[in-house]
Order: structure tokens, then sequence, then C-alpha cells
């Protein structure tokens, strides 16, 4: 990719523009460095020291994810992960002013203004170096939604970690395996943001608090810490292995360690804890309409334990996101963890190690991609990165850093096209700034190339107040007030409400109702405090069966539905109901005991109001109901039942990716035996053109001795007329004669291997334009999708009952009600 035309051509779908090899004198070439995204799937590593362009790199990687529609999670500990936000498409003085380091602006004798000014100006002039633009940076805006959570603090969206206990999904919990690795990381990270270094065979605190989260999350139930602060003093078990409890962990001694957790629990600053955003891996990854996210969870601000607990949390969190995924081999989705030193040691294994080795180990599978970096190599486990299938090596530090490094390579050296350790030494020992050291496994051998200029303005690692002004309009949207809007029921939900509105309650008897009335009692789900007093208060409810059948759209499925709706007016109505998937709640037909009801209206104490219900609901339903799908035309692929449109969004996404990659290497396959033939053609062309060459210039030797050797002959007094002279003349002339023919010759042999060279070139340009050609529809987050509606099958609709519900309140003395079942 020399000439100009091409060395522009970097907007590859699945290829990552990183930035423009390095030739053997170590000068920058116009070829370009694009790296196929699917190979990020084997993982990668990229170690250098500080100035040597590692944040450049990988902040480069992230941004051709984005624009790829690869979203990603970003682990940062040091905080300048933050600047993928400092994009700025004016590329303008006033845009970059505000982040500007004024000491920055101290040091180079200028006032913030001007700093501001050369700072656009070097930006501006960098891109374009690199042949990019301001329509770069809006695209790579445009294609993904950025947010930096900052978990245990407020200056960015708050993430709430303390979630993390609740059971994990039914894959993980089927796997004893994978429910093992949970619970080692969950127990782990708990006791080290405590101070305890648990060991998990001889430590009391590990197996105590394992046991507890094994039990609760194999029942498929969840834990908060005030759950496990009281079930550690009263544990649901009398022994552990086959050791009595008292004896293994006394009282006494359980005691003490409920209350370090409990200390840790009342902490004034701990609440922060509980806030914001669940931590929920695809809402991290994907927005609510299917669109790539990059989530940059900053952690410069905690302490060293805390930061290992929601490190480790995180990553059980990942490896529990990534076994509910289906398998593929292209690119899913990235976790970018920056500075991994102490996270992923070679001889200690603190709880974060646990995770990151089984996410080296199995993520391929499942198209995820783990990117690892670090600027101390002599901190990481060489074994574990043996699965790192590329290696971004820059300047490293000392002479330890790169033997160790070099030791870490020593696996992919038979990948590395049979490099010797010696000469990958003194190319390591070369190394410039923004000049890496490229080892692939999917490649031929390790090259070295130059970083592109990035999108995003490296003004270095963010401080609080900066994060908060960049997260500010993100705050206010997540707690405005349609996100807090909570969904539409038939009656408000379980959080407390006033009971001013309330018919007055009738305490001393329940309402009688016709014969042939079905009454139902909603089970309560919470628990009554002592102070409040049950209320049932009346709605009328009914299951029934829905049928749709499409034979279009491949479907033919049965629904089962709860509808309730609110008494009123002077029949009963559905046009106010809420539907449900499901059965909706557990009914018994005996009311609690000490119960008061409110009143009920006339119409539903009537027997036959029910039944001219039933027929109401079949028209209410059949009008109202409709299967939605979601198609999409160019592959003709359908949203399952049940699955909402961002949920189609990825599947397609992943899946025209998946075609994508299939047709590259079709491609690739297709044109590699074209140009194999052609290389083998021009090798043989350059053979000839040498042959030919050294005849020529043996030709030329030979008639330069002829023709010298007949003028000298006559320089030192043989006459030009002689015999002797004529015929040495003549053979001059007839060499001269071959030497023309001979060099004719050379002209046809170049000629020829230029023809060649430009049929390979018109050969990959052909197979450039093949690949550009699936750019089309790869977008899956920004097709169009065509909304398919599947009336139900009206007289496969069955109303299995119709009943008059009381659902279960809890009013205290206030007048605040809550209600107590769903």
């Amino acid at each position: 990719m020399s000439d100009d035309r091409r060395s522009l051509d970097y907007e590859r779908l699945g290829a990552f523009y990183l930035g423009k090899r390095v030739d053997s004198d170590g000068e920058q070439s116009d070829d370009l460095l694009l790296y196929d995204a699917k190979d990020l799937t084997t993982h990668a590593l990229v170690v250098g020291m500080t100035g040597s362009g590692k944040t450049g790199l990988s902040v480069g990687v992230l941004e051709e994810a984005a624009i790829d529609g690869v979203p990603a999670l970003v682990i940062d500990p040091k905080g300048d992960l933050g600047n993928l936000l400092l994009t700025f498409p004016e590329l303008d003085a006033a845009s970059f002013e505000p982040w500007i380091d004024p000491a920055d602006a101290t040091r180079a004798g200028k006032t913030p203004e001007a700093y501001a000014q050369s700072t656009a100006e070097l930006w501006r002039n960098g891109l374009a170096s690199w042949h990019q633009g301001p329509d770069r940076i809006q695209r790579f805006r445009d294609s993904t939604d950025l947010t930096i959570y900052t978990p245990g603090a407020s200056m960015g969206v708050p993430l709430s970690v303390m979630r993390s206990f609740d059971a994990p999904s039914e894959a993980v919990r089927s796997d004893p395996d994978a429910l093992r690795e949970r619970v080692d990381g969950a127990t782990s990270g708990l006791l080290a943001l405590l101070g305890i270094e648990a060991d998990p065979v001889q430590s009391r605190e590990y197996i105590l608090l394992a046991n507890l989260m094994q039990r609760a999350w194999a029942e498929g139930r969840d834990l908060d810490l005030g759950q496990l602060i009281v079930e550690i003093q009263k544990p649901p078990f009398e022994k552990l292995g086959v050791i009595d409890l008292e004896t293994f962990y006394p009282g006494r001694d359980r005691v003490a360690l409920a209350m370090k957790l409990n200390g840790l629990l009342a902490s004034p600053g701990f609440a922060a804890w509980l806030e914001g955003e669940a931590l929920d891996v695809e809402r991290l990854l994907y927005r609510a309409d299917g669109r790539p996210r990059i989530s940059i969870v900053s952690i410069a601000h905690l302490s060293d334990a805390e930061r290992m607990f929601v490190v480790t949390l995180l990553l059980n969190e990942v490896v529990s996101w990534m076994r509910a995924q289906s398998g593929t081999s292209s690119l899913r989705a990235i976790l970018y963890m920056d500075e991994i030193y102490g996270y992923f040691p070679p001889t200690r294994n603190p709880p974060s190690k646990a995770p990151m080795l089984t996410l080296l180990k199995q993520a391929r599978a499942y198209g995820l991609g783990c990117m690892l970096a670090t600027q101390n190599p002599v901190d990481l486990d060489y074994k574990g990165l043996s699965n790192c299938g590329t290696w971004f090596i820059g300047r490293l530090q000392t002479e330890q850093d790169k033997n160790r490094v070099l030791d870490g390579l020593e696996s992919a050296m038979a990948s590395a096209g049979g490099v010797a350790r010696s000469d990958l030494s003194k190319t390591l020992g070369s190394l410039g700034k923004r000049v890496f050291l490229l080892n692939n496994v999917h490649e031929d051998g390790p090259e070295l190339f130059q970083t592109r200029w990035v999108l995003s303005y490296l003004r270095g690692p963010l401080v609080r107040d900066q994060i908060a002004r960049l997260m500010a309009d993100k705050k206010a949207e997540l707690t405005s007030p349609e996100q807090e809007a909570p969904k539409v029921r038939d009656e408000p939900g379980p959080a407390a409400v006033p009971d001013a509105g309330a018919e007055p309650v009738d305490t001393s008897s329940r309402p009688v109702v016709d014969e042939g009335v079905i009454e139902g009692f909603a089970v309560a789900t919470e628990e009554r405090g002592d102070d409040e007093r049950l209320v049932y208060r009346p709605a009328v409810f009914a299951r029934a069966q829905l049928h749709y059948r499409r034979a279009t759209y491949d479907v033919d499925v049965w629904q089962d539905v709860a509808v309730s709706a609110p008494l009123g007016g002077r029949s009963l109505s559905w046009e106010e109901s809420t539907v449900e998937d499901g059965d909706g709640p557990k009914v018994k037909r005996r009311p609690a005991a000490g119960a008061a009801y409110d009143s009920l209206p006339t119409v539903a104490q009537r027997a036959r109001s029910y039944s001219a219900a039933e027929k109401k609901l079949k028209t209410y339903l059949y009008r109202e109901r409709r299967l939605l799908l979601f198609r999409h035309a160019g592959t003709k692929l359908n949203s399952e039942v049940g699955e909402s449109e961002a949920d189609f969004r990825r599947r397609l996404q992943l899946s025209l990716t998946e075609e994508r990659d299939l047709e590259i290497e079709k491609l690739r396959s297709k044109y590699a035996a074209k140009v194999a033939t052609l290389e083998k053609r021009i090798a043989t062309a350059q053979e000839r053109l040498d042959r030919e060459e050294s005849q020529l210039r043996d030709r030329k030797l030979q008639t330069a001795i002829s023709f010298g050797a007949s003028l000298l002959g006559a320089v030192v007094g043989r006459k030009l007329s002689s015999t002797r002279n004529q015929s040495g003349a003549a053979r001059a002339l007839r060499d001269i004669g071959r030497t023309r023919r001979e060099g004719d010759d050379v002209d046809r042999a170049e000629e020829r291997l230029e023809d060649l060279a430009e049929e390979k070139q018109q050969l990959e340009a052909e197979f450039e334009k093949d690949v550009a050609a699936l750019r089309d529809g790869a977008a899956g987050a920004d097709v169009e999708l065509e909304r398919v509606e599947i009336p139900l099958l009206k007289t496969d609709l069955v109303v299995r009952e119709v009943m008059l519900l009381w659902r279960p309140w809890a009013v205290g003395a206030a007048g605040i009600a809550r209600c107590l079942a769903p």
C-alpha cells in the first residue's frame, strides 16, 4: 500500500487503523498498519514505559473499535482513559482551553489562551498528517456512547457494585466450576476490602463467607451486606465440612467478623457504594436501544483495597456475562484494563487473578477480546499471558524489563518466523517514541510500526472536577423524571405511597359477593411491619392463553398472560388494564387472618358481571394484543418471540459481523491462490531479468575488451587496414551488435516484470474493492428494521378464569401504604 491513493484507504470494516509501518532503516513508510479486529479475540498485551506512547496506542484501538461498532468496557486505574471524551470536531482553541493544564502553559511560557491555540493547531496538523480530519472525529462521537463510572464516588456516574452479591445467572449456577469461581471472587474481594488476606484453604473467614454465598446462590437467593451480617452470626448450617460450626468458628469470633462488616456498612462514605446504576455488564456494553458503548470504570480515586474489590467484582461479572453469550469467532466486545500491575502477578494470587485467567483462557470462544496494558512487565504472570496472541511492545525502561518481555515472547518465536532472540533484543533496544514492535500470531512475523495520531486529546489523567464536568449532562439524564418513571401498573408499586385517597376501610367484615364469584388473595412477597395493619384492596383479575401463528416468520407460539384492572364504573372494564406475561401473582383461596378490606363496588359483587367481563376480555385482547417482531430485510432475520429491539439489534450486529468475517476469509482464500501464482511468475521474471542483466554486463565487458584490443593494435603501430586489425574490428562490431540485442532482452525482461507487478497491484485493488463492498449493511445498530405485528388467533384464545383478586397492602399509622404483592 505504498501509493498515495491506497495510503488513504484505511476505513475498512473489521480493520483497525493503528499507524504506518517502519522500514528496516527505522524510517516511517507509507504502508498502513491495519490490524484485523478478529485477531483481538485471541487477546492483546501492550507493554511500554511512561512516554512510550502506550496510552495513545490503546486509545487508538478503542477509537477504531467504536467506529467499527464494537463496544468496550474499560477499567482505568490511573484516570487516563477519560481522555476518550475529549474529542473536538471543530479543532478550535475554545474547545481545548477548558481542558489544558495551566502548568503546561506556564512551562511553555504562554498564556492559557495562547497555549490552547497552539494545542488546537498541534492536533489539527497532527491529524492531517495521518490523513484524518474533523469528519472522522464526528464519526467516532456518533458511533458510541461514552460514560465514566466512579464506584464509591459521585463525581462520575455512580456504580452500585454492592449489588454484585445478587445471585448469578442460571448459566453460572448450573455450572459447578463457574459458580465456585464466582463465589471465590466475591469472597476474596469482600475480605480484601476488609483488609483480610484470606487463604481459601485455611482462612475461617473465607470458608464461612464462601459457604454462605454458595448456599444462597445455589438456591437462587440474592444477598446484601445486611443479610450477610445476619447469616454470619446465625448461619443456616451447623457444620463446616465434618466439624461442628461452633468448634470450627465460635460464635464470639463470628460476631467480630460481623462487626467488621457492620462497621463498613455503617461508615458515612459507604452509602456511595450503594448508589447509582447496577453493575450490569450488558448495560455497560450496550445502550437500551442496542447501540454500542464505551464504559470507563475509573478507580483512580479509590484505595488499593477498594480497587482490588471493584476489579474483582467487575471481572467476575464479565465472566458471568460471557458465559451467557452464544459462541462466535468474530469480535463481539473488548475488555480493556490499563496498568494491570498488581492484579495479575506471577507468584501471588490476589482475588483479581482467577477471573482474569478465566477470561484469557475462555473469552475467545465468545468473541470477547481482552486487552491489557502495563509499564511494569516484571510483575506479570507470563504463563497466563501466553494466551495473548498479540503483543504490542514499546520502549522499555530497564534491561530487566526487556529480558522479561523476551522471556514472554519465547513461546511465540515459532510464529515470529524463527526470529532470533538476539535480533529481537536489538530491535527492542532501538525503539523510539510511538514506535512499537507488533507480534501477532495470525501474521507471518513481527513488524515495526508507528502509531497514528489519536482523535482524542491526550491531556493526561482527569481530576475529580473534570470528570464531574464531563458527566454532568449524563447524570442529569439518568436522574430525569423520564428515566425514573415506573412502569404503568394497575396499582401503585411496592414503594410506600400516601393512603389519603383510599376508600374508608371496613375493619369489621369482608364484603359479601354472589355465589359463583371466584375470589383470590394474592400471596404477600414482603413482610409487614409490627406497626402496620393488613388491608386487602380489590381488582378484577384474569388469566388467559393466547396463540400466535404466522408461517412466513416461522412463528407458532402460545403465551400465558395475566390481566388485572382497577374497579370502577358500572361494569367491569379492561380498558385500563395491565397485561403481563406469565401467570401473575401467586393466589390462594383464603385470606390472612385479621385483615381489613377496602369497600367493594356493587358491580364487582355480582356473578353476571364476571361472565360479561370474560367476553369483553376476549374482545379486548384480540384488539390490543399483537406479537411484535422486528425483521431485517437484507438478511431476512427476524427477532425471536419476546426478544426486544435492542437485543435483536445486538444479535443482528453479531450476525452481520460474522457474515462479513466469513466473506472476507472467502475472498482471502480466493485471491491467495491468484496472488501466489503471480508471485511465482514475478520471481521467475526477476530471475530472468537478473540473468539477462548479468549476461549484458559480461557482453559489455567482452565488447570493451575486443574493441580496446583492436584499437590498441592500431595505436601501437599496426595499421588499421592490417588483416589482424580488420578481424579484431569485425569481432568488436559483432560484439557491439550482440550487446545491443542482449540490452533489448533486458528491456523486455524489465517490461515483463513491470507488467506482472502492475497485474499484482490490480489484483490487490480488486480484492480491496470486493472487501469494501461488504461495508453495506454491516452496522447492525443503524440499519432499518421492519416492525411486524402478528395478531393472535381469536378462535384459539382461552380465558382460563376471571376472578375478584384481593391484593395485600400494609398501612402504617401515618396513613402510608405499600403493596406487599406484585
